[in-house]
Parts: structure tokens; C-alpha cells; sequence
């Protein structure tokens, strides 16, 4: 590429914010806001769940039996547990996590995952304590939970009573969805210390609602009310507003209520139609609620990752919090699988990629956590600044660059990243004034972001 045309596209990608079309493979704009898109740490295995906790870390869960710490804004991570008795297959293996709401007071962490119970997959709730550097002196709370190597649930999510609300899946059987004396394929409210709450709808029993295929995602709203996806069949993946007591339907009812014998099990079971409903299926995975103006256009949504469809969908709740206004669609096809979802005080969304996950095609190395930001929350220059927070020296660059800047700390980590959001070369330097060699990026328009114990600063340059 010419020098010419590369400093063409640097200056036009600087006037327009970086802007590009809601297709692109780098969408970096939500409606009107300029946002950026960064892939914080990459080279995990299968991460199925993802917190911002109270520490400002992200928690996350791989499959395999792992639970992680991730700073955010260095991409570091602490494994902080290993569950050698977690069994990984097909969609089998650590699942859904929650931290307790009052964590400094109940340093707890909820687990569910899958074990085997000679030739048979199961499934138990376990709570852990965290010491500050690990998670131990596990507790078992509920055991035996039927599972199956796929249609496991399992979300965790606490509700402002205190409660702790459980996802299951059918565990394959599609008849336990509807059975009062099997967990599975139901909502579950549980007490903290692991009892079933005296006001639960059913007396005695865990369950709260019913009627589940495999739920794999749920978030409560502002109002109060909880949230769930539903995998569908071969039709009616579903956006579910979950009430106490109520029946969704599953087997014999498949999204609404719209065949004589759906209409008739509707009628005398208590069902709750879905609040919105996507054929062909999109394998929707993890939800979370987004309340925060750093991305307006999203306030007021709730946020649903998807698997088979490899998209975000932003689901434009109404006032009254019982309907869907809108669904819209983003990052089709940009990162591949989407799993699960979390944001963090600020407005900033993390997205989990999961592309070795045993569906469609493993590209290794591909299992990554995604940063997807407001531009004018991140350390980007605007448009006429006059004081850069490093500079880059020459820029466009050859080969090597001298990196300086006064707000740089005496020990430094870098990232450089593509414009997909994608590392492309990482490291260490000390001091306010080091060299980096960049030989090895292709021609190209390329970020620079350097962290230190205080500060995260991100500038673009050109490679030729």
C-alpha cells in the first residue's frame, strides 16, 4: 500500500472517529456514538460465564473447570480455582457463577456444574468462600440435579430479596420440564446458605417456575422483574419475562400460544407467553441489563448474546418493563459465538467469544473477552487535541518506534491491536521513554494501548 493512501485512511479513520457501518466486521458505532472495540485477553477455553464483581475485576468461568480473576484494563489473569471433579463434554462442565450481593460482608461464590455419577451426568449448586488470593472450603448445595452432555441451563443470578434464582435445562428428557418432583428445566429460588425459601410458590420445593427447555441466560431489570433466553428446538428461540409460580410451557408449548393444543395446555397450566420470539433460532446464550448513558442508544436494553447466530441483539424494553419496543442487531459475524455478557459501572460491555465450544467450526486461540467502550470514555485523543497521552515516534512507522510520554509510570505494559480489535503484539517496557520493533505487523492502521498501576492510554498509528 502506498504511503499516500495510508495516510489518507489515518486521517480520515481520525475525523470520523473511526466510524463504519453496523456491518462491518469493526462496527465502531452504536447508532450515533463512536465507540471502540478491544479484545482484552485471548487464548482462553470455552468461557461460559462472566461477572464484573465488586472488586472492579472481571470473574469468569471456562468450562473445563476453571474460574478466573481478569483486570481489565491489563488483561491479566489470576486462576483463582480449579474443579478437578467437573465434567466437560459436549455442553457439559463449569457453568453459571454468582457472587454474593453483600461480598464484603459473605464473601461467597455460587457454582453449577456437571459431574459424573457413574454412567450418569449430573449436576450440583456448590458455594465457595474467597480467602482474597482463592475460592475454597466448597459447600454443596443442591446435588443430583439431573443433567445430560447437552441442555444443562445453568444461569445464577441474585434478585434484590436476597435470593439466590437458578436456571436448569431438560437435561435432554423434555417430560422433567413439566415434572414437580425433577429440577430440571425449571427456575429455582434458593436462600443463600443453600435452604428453600418458606415463600417459594410450591411449598417445600426449590422451584419457582417451570416449563424450561435450557435457559441459558438471566438478568433482573430495574423494576424487578427477572429476564431469561430460551433455546428453542428447531423454531421459537425466546425472550421470557420469568413470574413466580408460572408455566412456560415446554414440550407442548413451543414459543406462543398458537395451535389448538397449545391453546388448550395455555389455558390450563398458567402459561406465560414469551416476551418476544426469534425463527430461525439464534441459540441465544447470556443477558445482562444495560442502564448506563455512556452508550445511550443502548439505555434501557437488555443485551442477549448469541451463539449460533454469532451477533449481539440490544432488546429495546417498554416503559412499563413487560414489552419489546425494538430488537436490533450488531457485530454479526464479527467475532464469532457470543456466550455471555457483562458490563461494568462506567458502561462498558464484555462480551465472552466462545468458538471452541464443540459447535460449529474450532478456530484455536479464537476464545477471547471483548471490550466494547464508548469512545469517550477510553483514553483516545479527540479530534483537536493538543497534548497526546504518548507519542509515537516516527509514526508511520518501519520498523522501530520510541514511545514517550509524561504520563507514562516507570513500568508499563502494552498491547498493540488491529483495527478488528485483535492483539496483535504485546509486552513489557519500563520508564517514561522506550523503544518497541514492530517488523513483524503487516502494512496496516494499528492502536497502541499502555497500562500501568494507574492509568490505560490508547493511540493509532500506521505501519507501511
Amino acid at each position: 500500500m502506498k504511503l499516500n493512501n495510508l495516510l489518507f485512511i489515518f486521517s480520515m479513520t481520525t475525523i470520523l472517529s473511526l466510524g463504519c457501518s453496523k456491518k462491518s466486521e469493526s462496527q465502531l458505532f452504536i447508532g450515533n456514538t463512536p465507540i471502540d472495540t478491544t479484545t482484552v485477553v485471548s487464548g482462553i477455553a470455552t468461557p461460559w460465564e462472566i461477572l464484573w464483581g465488586p472488586d472492579n475485576y472481571i470473574w469468569f468461568t471456562e468450562r473445563a473447570g476453571k474460574v478466573n480473576r481478569l483486570n481489565p484494563a491489563t488483561g491479566s489473569i489470576q486462576l483463582i480455582l480449579t474443579i478437578e471433579d467437573a465434567f466437560e463434554y459436549g455442553e457439559a462442565g463449569l457453568l453459571g457463577m454468582a457472587l454474593h450481593p453483600d461480598f464484603e460482608q459473605s464473601p461467597w461464590v455460587y457454582l453449577v456444574y456437571n459431574y459424573t455419577d457413574g454412567p450418569l451426568i449430573k449436576e450440583r449448586l456448590v458455594r465457595y468462600n474467597w480467602n482474597g488470593s482463592q475460592l475454597v472450603d466448597p459447600e454443596t448445595l443442591i446435588n443430583g440435579i439431573p443433567g445430560n452432555s447437552y441442555h444443562n441451563g445453568s444461569r445464577l443470578v441474585f434478585g434484590s430479596d436476597g435470593k439466590l434464582y437458578m436456571s436448569t435445562g431438560d437435561a435432554g428428557t423434555t417430560s422433567n420440564s413439566q415434572n414437580m418432583n425433577n429440577l430440571a428445566g425449571k427456575i429455582l429460588r434458593i436462600n443463600p446458605d443453600g435452604s428453600i425459601p418458606e415463600d417459594n410458590p410450591f411449598t417445600g420445593k426449590y422451584i419457582w417456575a417451570l416449563g424450561l427447555r435450557n435457559s441459558q441466560g438471566l438478568v433482573f431489570g430495574p423494576q424487578g422483574y427477572l429476564y431469561g433466553s430460551e433455546h428453542g428446538p428447531n423454531s421459537d428461540d425466546e425472550f421470557n419475562l420469568l413470574e413466580t409460580g408460572r408455566n412456560y410451557g415446554w414440550p407442548t408449548v413451543n414459543g406462543f400460544c398458537n395451535t389448538p393444543e397449545e391453546i388448550t395446555f395455555c389455558q390450563a397450566n398458567n402459561v406465560r407467553e414469551p416476551l418476544y420470539t426469534w425463527t430461525p433460532t439464534l441459540a441465544v446464550a447470556g443477558i445482562d441489563y444495560y442502564g448506563s448513558n455512556a452508550i445511550p442508544e443502548w439505555n434501557g436494553t437488555v443485551l442477549m448474546t448469541a451463539l449460533k447466530a454469532s451477533r449481539l441483539v440490544a432488546l429495546k424494553l417498554g416503559a412499563d418493563g413487560q414489552s419489546v419496543e425494538e430488537v436490533t442487531n450488531f457485530f454479526d459475524g464479527t467475532w464469532g459465538r457470543l456466550r455471555d455478557i457483562c458490563i461494568s459501572p462506567d458502561g462498558a460491555v464484555y462480551v465472552a467469544v466462545s468458538n471452541r465450544d464443540g459447535r460449529g467450526t474450532p478456530r484455536p486461540g479464537d476464545d477471547r473477552i471483548v471490550e466494547i467502550k464508548a469512545k469517550n470514555t477510553t483514553g483516545f485523543n479527540r479530534p483537536g487535541s493538543k497534548v497526546p497521552a504518548f507519542n509515537i515516534v516516527p509514526n508511520p512507522v518501519k520498523d522501530e518506534v520510541l514511545v514517550t510520554g509524561n504520563l507514562l509510570g516507570e513500568q508499563n505494559q502494552y498491547i498493540i491491536l488491529d483495527s478488528l480489535g485483535q492483539i496483535a503484539q504485546e509486552g513489557v517496557a519500563t520508564g517514561k521513554e522506550f523503544r518497541i520493533r514492530l517488523n513483524s505487523l503487516k502494512s496496516g492502521f494499528y492502536f497502541m494501548r499502555i497500562s500501568n498501576q494507574n492509568n490505560s492510554f490508547t493511540e493509532p498509528f500506521v505501519v507501511l
